[in-house]
């Protein structure tokens, strides 16, 4: 593929419009009402998110984690905490979080402050977990660098055999992160690249203030 062929891929985004008389004040309600949208859409894996974050140099990286809960504290997501991204964490809590939906023309960007959920928040939704996920939290030292494959499947084998009928306790290393949000923009694919561009910010009340944004 040229760079021609790149320059001259183009969409004219038509599906929709987002305008303040149709958007709710409470930016969680209007997170809940586009993401519940989206699974009615069938769309793969809705609950997909880009994290960003920063590393201890300063740079950024990126990649993609599962929304596992949303309250009006914020967005859960689970890991291990000493993978890259809880190390950059522990560093540097601000990050950014960014929904795509391509079917529906809408992303949601979502900047905030992460923090640790509670033990017994991270507790139960590991037993929630398949067992087989479980396991697999022991297995992965995630983000080291390891010899091979067969590393992880002899580990994960000896694992399933220590663990027969056995409870599988969570990790030390392991739990949630609760992303708080100070800013939540929605945005609405629109013709002629006129999109909608809604800004959520939260005020020093805990209120949220909302202005339109110049695609």
């Amino acid at each position: 593929m040229n760079r021609e062929d790149i320059a001259g891929m183009r969409r004219n985004y038509t599906r929709g419009g987002l305008v303040e008389e149709h958007a709710h004040a409470n930016p969680f309600i209007q997170f809940r009402l586009w993401f519940e949208e989206a699974k009615a859409a069938q769309i793969l894996e809705p609950n997909a998110m880009t994290l960003a974050t920063v590393d201890s140099a300063g740079r950024p990286e990126a990649r993609i984690v599962l929304l596992k809960d949303i309250d009006e504290s914020g967005f859960v997501f689970y890991t291990n905490y000493t993978s890259a991204k809880g190390r950059a964490l522990e560093l540097n809590p601000n990050v950014c979080l960014l929904f795509f939906w391509s079917e529906m023309e809408r992303q949601v960007r979502i900047s905030g402050i992460a923090r640790k959920v509670s033990r017994e928040e991270s507790e139960e939704y590991f037993q929630s977990r398949p067992r087989e996920s479980r396991i697999g939290a022991w297995v992965s030292q995630q983000s080291a660098v390891i010899a091979s494959r067969s590393v992880l499947e002899e580990r994960y084998q000896q694992l399933v055999a220590e663990y027969e009928g056995k409870d599988i306790p969570l990790p030390p290393y392991w739990g949630g992160y609760r992303v708080e949000p100070y800013a939540i923009e929605f945005w609405q694919g629109r013709p002629s690249r006129l999109h909608d561009r809604l800004l959520y910010q939260r005020t020093h009340d805990g209120t949220w203030n909302r202005v339109r944004l110049s695609p």
